[in-house]
């Protein structure tokens, strides 16, 4: 492997022990991510730069406090891309939290997720220009009860 995909995978490690992690640093945005990163998951609206990104993580952990995700794998990189996988989720006891495409959760619904999914970032010149993932939403929604188990 190759100093760039050491390097990448050096920023997606950071990434994603700082911003996906037990404890949110949003200096980590500014410090990793291109002003205009694209982030975007299939549980969510896809979100694009750092302003954009920094206030979906900050209501994201004020509706989910102990949110976290952590790799479940070995990084892979190749060239400008790194790919992970992961496992996490949280409790809902913060206040109501409509960012989900399938629905909202009112204030404090005590309701947990636990799930996994996989991601592949694209780097330019050392930063974060692109985060797509997919996750396994029908599972953490269903465990929210914003779908109904068949």
């Amino acid at each position: 492997m190759g100093k760039l995909e050491e390097d990448n995978k050096a920023v997606v490690g950071r990434w994603f022990t700082e911003f996906w992690g037990e404890k949110v640093d949003l200096a980590v945005v500014d410090a990793l991510a291109a002003p205009d990163m694209l982030l975007r998951y299939s549980l969510h609206e896809p979100r694009r730069g750092r302003d954009d990104i920094k206030a979906f993580m900050t209501d994201f952990r004020a509706a989910f406090p102990d949110l976290h995700f952590r790799g479940t794998a070995e990084l892979i990189a190749e060239g400008d891309y790194v790919v992970g996988q992961w496992e996490g989720g949280g409790t809902h006891s913060g206040p109501a939290f409509s960012d989900f495409l399938a629905g909202a959760l009112p204030a404090a619904s005590g309701r947990t997720m636990h799930f996994t999914g996989m991601t592949v970032l694209r780097l330019q010149d050392g930063r974060i220009a692109e985060e797509i993932g997919l996750d396994d939403g029908v599972t953490a929604l269903t465990q929210l009860g914003l779908l109904k188990a068949a």
